[in-house]
């Protein structure tokens, strides 16, 4: 009936072979280590081993050898296996969220394994913290768009920190009054259990978050409100678990115990920043020195990134934090000490990792889903799922009324639906939920746990695509910002820092102004490599052009297929002399055009520095000031025309005010050019040496 919705019969006939060979390799093999083909049965009473001979074995099979290594590559080429399947059918993965049906796909593998008594690997805490979670926050952390996150950062900040608060201790306060209900049997429910519970379930999760956000789409501001809020709360959730838990062990809680919760919301957040930073600031400063051994170069920083997330964890401070911290403070100085190749390299490997780690998590979910144990009780459950709801809705409308008043770009009712509507629980929740000790309440706490995981993605994650229609809200740009409108963009920072300057306000774009100056002045000179530490220039890069071309036209051996380089000078006389008809214009790659871009943000929005400070009261102006500015320009104008006129056709300019005279010299290109800036002299007499003609233009 959907032929569209029917895979191809040859992928589900190979899907369907690995899923026998995966269940068949989980099997432990009954013969023993030694088992050889071609081995002759031994009587055990015969004592004579003179006699008879061992024959030497042809083919052996130890499975026990390679069953570790052999169930990890089946499980990831599973993985890949569904991902491809998914994208093969569009209308399938357009309705259904990815992460729903590779939920699905684990809880059928499960089912297959707990049918045949095969226990099947479990989502723990060492697994998924360790090993699955931090390529994902290191992919999101190296690549996180900078300014959004800073100019939206109070309110990612609000929601992360006092959200995650009101969440926790809303769910809390009344699942412990719903225990108390006669009828509901969970009277042996105490409240700090209640507390640990409702820290673990507050939290957004950041996986979730990923998985559904990037396949619907949305505009910018909301995805990294709700996945910056997923970010920072964990300083808040690991904060609060460890808590609480401590708290449930000790069974009393004092004011102290309170103060001391606070003082390590603080050093658990800030110290992974710091940890996340040292490491950061390492990795640049070791990239500084890779420059003969390219080859090493991905390698540095996927391992500088994982040693300050093990790093942190060790003090049990948050891992997450000190992932982003470290990739926000390497990638700047670290892409500008590497390769290309190398920053490819990085690039795509994290997103292949991620990706495999994404898929992975989902699916050992709905296998651990399936093993249990589970504890039910719909009192329990449905009251969960209710108050996760209310409490998400309560806590951003009333955050966000507050944040409104501080505000320069509101966030209107449609906006606050989509960030209530959008807080996914995931597999950190889970992997903590895991890990508790008392086992009548770990059953029923991972049972209503997952219930809300299966609510949130299932539900949630299928509906928020046809809502965000409906409602009509802004969807994601597509395609990249022009460099009009980034030039644009960065004109009006400056401007703003003016204006800031000028009205002594200390604001947003005067700290920002105040920090790329320090960076400029200072870090650069010592994680930047060479030259590459001061402002790149487009003369460099222009050198650097013609450097990779004529390297191009040696290993050719012919110029025709190389298109040329010409100044706006010889175009126009070669032009007028009727030898080119049409200007071509040459297509740029996407890697060259992405340099041209960094190289016109760092050079065409260059202020000049103030000699003295502004004064209010005093609106003279300083003629010395003035008078060695315009030197200063002079110069500079004397010296890019001395570079212009340097060319074969030997180009010459006359400066006349605003008036330019430009000469044709049919010298050789070791001939010397002559540069007449006599201003006093007229047009008429701006005569060169030779049979030359002089042609006036504008510049």
């Amino acid at each position: 009936l959907l032929p569209s919705l029917t895979p191809k019969p040859c992928l589900t006939g190979f899907v369907c072979v690995l899923l026998l060979v995966f269940v068949s390799a989980s099997r432990d093999v009954v013969s023993g280590n030694d088992n050889t083909l071609g081995t002759p049965n031994q009587d055990p009473d015969h004592k004579n081993h003179s006699t008879t001979r061992k024959v030497f074995p042809v083919l052996s099979f130890n499975y026990d050898v390679v069953k570790t290594p052999f169930k990890i590559s089946i499980w990831i080429l599973l993985a890949l296996l569904m991902k491809l399947g998914f994208h093969i059918i569009p209308r399938l993965s357009h309705i259904v969220p990815e992460s729903c049906l590779l939920i699905v796909v684990g809880l059928l593998i499960g089912g297959i394994l707990k049918a045949i008594n095969e226990k099947p690997p479990v989502l723990d805490k060492q697994l998924f913290f360790f090993y699955l979670l931090p390529p994902i926050i290191l992919d999101a952390g190296y690549f996180l768009p900078i300014r959004p996150f800073t100019e939206n950062l109070g309110t990612i900040l609000v929601f992360a920190v006092v959200g995650t608060l009101w969440n926790a201790f809303f769910i809390g306060g009344v699942m412990y009054g719903v225990c108390q209900i006669e009828g509901a049997q969970l009277s042996d429910v105490d409240l700090l259990s209640c507390l640990l519970f409702g820290s673990i379930i507050s939290a957004v999760d950041p996986v979730a978050v990923l998985a559904v956000f990037e396949e619907i789409h949305i505009n910018e501001l909301l995805h990294i409100l709700v996945f910056g809020e997923s970010l920072l709360n964990d300083a808040v959730t690991v904060v609060l678990y460890h808590l609480f838990e401590e708290f449930l062990h000790e069974g009393t809680v004092t004011a102290g115990d309170a103060v001391l919760g606070v003082v390590c919301f603080f050093v658990v957040s800030l110290g992974g920043i710091m940890v996340g930073a040292f490491y950061g600031i390492l990795g640049a400063f070791t990239s500084r020195f890779t420059s003969h051994t390219r080859v090493i170069e991905p390698l540095f920083v996927f391992l500088y990134s994982y040693m300050a997330y093990l790093s942190a964890e060790v003090f049990h401070l948050s891992g997450i934090m000190s992932l982003i911290a470290c990739g926000v403070m390497m990638r700047p100085y670290v892409e500008a000490n590497i390769s290309h190749k190398s920053y490819t390299t990085v690039k795509y490997f994290l997103k292949m990792w991620s990706s495999v780690s994404e898929t992975l998590i989902f699916i050992f979910l709905g296998v651990s889903t399936v093993e249990g144990p589970h504890s039910w009780n719909w009192t329990f459950v449905i009251f969960t799922i209710i108050l996760c709801l209310v409490s998400r809705v309560l806590g951003v409308t009333g955050l966000t009324y507050i944040i409104n008043k501080f505000r320069i770009v509101k966030l209107t009712k449609k906006d606050q639906f989509i960030v209530a509507y959008g807080g996914l629980r995931g597999a950190i929740a889970f992997s903590l939920g895991f890990v508790l000790t008392k086992s009548k309440m770990k059953d029923m706490f991972l049972t209503a746990i997952i219930t809300v995981i299966f609510f949130t993605v299932f539900v949630q994650g299928m509906t928020i695509r046809p809502l965000v229609e409906l409602l009509a809200v802004k969807k994601k740009k597509e395609s990249k910002e022009s460099i009009n409108e980034e030039i644009h963009t960065q004109f009006l920072d400056h401007l703003l820092t003016g204006i800031e300057d000028i009205c002594g306000h200390y604001g947003h774009h005067h700290w920002k102004d105040k920090l790329n100056r320090f960076n400029k002045s200072y870090v650069k000179k010592w994680l930047i490599v060479g030259d590459r530490s001061s402002e790149p220039q487009l003369i460099s890069f222009y050198n650097k052009m013609e450097m990779k071309q004529a390297m191009m036209l040696v290993e050719s051996g012919s110029a025709a297929k190389l298109p040329t380089i010409v100044s706006s000078i010889s175009l126009q006389n070669t032009q007028q002399r009727g030898l080119t008809k049409q200007r071509a214009i040459p297509s740029i790659s996407k890697s060259r055009e992405e340099e041209i871009r960094k190289i016109l943000r760092a050079n065409l929005q260059k202020t000049r520095q103030r000699l003295r400070s502004y004064s209010r009261h005093d609106l003279m102006l300083d003629r010395f000031e003035d008078n060695m500015s315009e030197i200063r320009f002079r110069r500079q104008r004397v010296e890019m025309e001395r570079r212009v006129s340097c060319y074969t056709d030997c180009d010459s300019v006359c400066e006349f005010g605003n008036t330019f005279a430009f000469h044709q010299f049919p010298t050789k290109p070791t001939d010397k050019c002559a540069l007449f800036t006599d201003e006093s002299l007229p047009h008429s007499s701006c005569k060169p040496s030779g049979n030359t003609t002089c042609k006036k233009g504008l510049l």
